[in-house]
């Protein structure tokens, strides 16, 4: 019987596709242009900061880019002028970001009752796509055109302000 020898290499022969494939991992496509379009960070550490709250509004019939015209107005506030920011703002994005930002401030109180509602900021506003809604418009000599309703998910993250550290340095005064 003639024995089968083994490659130079000291593995077997590849059997097949199978063999021959890449790992996984050298495979993996890099994160594209709709990872980056997405706008989410990383959390920061659990001990960064007393209280943090956040509340979620899901498939809010608004579209994402309109809405994140608002988010940046609010985004690093505290939450009396972001609230007075949003009564006073006409665009229609404000209400349902004013709605998610109350949420987050009654999630923080429930979370924790020491907590100072007059300390927390905005930490975290992010508005992310959702699913669009495909819609059908009648259109000249019998065709039919494709409109999308877009939708957007708001996140918004409360925090309160640290104590600690010293106070900011005072501007000089010219004279």
């Amino acid at each position: 019987m003639a024995e089968k020898k083994k490659p130079e290499g000291g593995k077997p022969a590849a059997a097949g596709k199978r063999a021959a494939r890449k790992p996984a991992a050298e495979t993996r496509a890099k994160p594209g242009v709709a990872a980056r379009l997405l706008r989410r960070r990383k959390p920061e550490p659990a001990g960064a900061a007393p209280v943090e709250a956040r509340a979620v509004a899901r498939y809010v019939r608004l579209s994402p880019q309109k809405a994140r015209l608002v988010m940046d107005l609010i985004r690093g506030q505290g939450v009396g002028p972001a609230l007075d920011q949003l009564q006073f703002t006409k665009q229609r994005a404000a209400r349902p970001i004013a709605k998610v930002l109350r949420s987050a401030i009654a999630n923080a109180e429930q979370k924790s009752e020491t907590v100072d509602v007059d300390r927390l900021y905005v930490k975290y506003a992010v508005v992310n796509e959702g699913p669009r809604w495909k819609r059908v418009r009648p259109a000249p000599f019998g065709r039919a055109y494709q409109v999308q309703r877009r939708t957007s998910h708001i996140e918004i993250a409360v925090a309160e302000r640290s104590t600690g550290g010293a106070p900011a340095p005072a501007k000089a005064a010219t004279a």
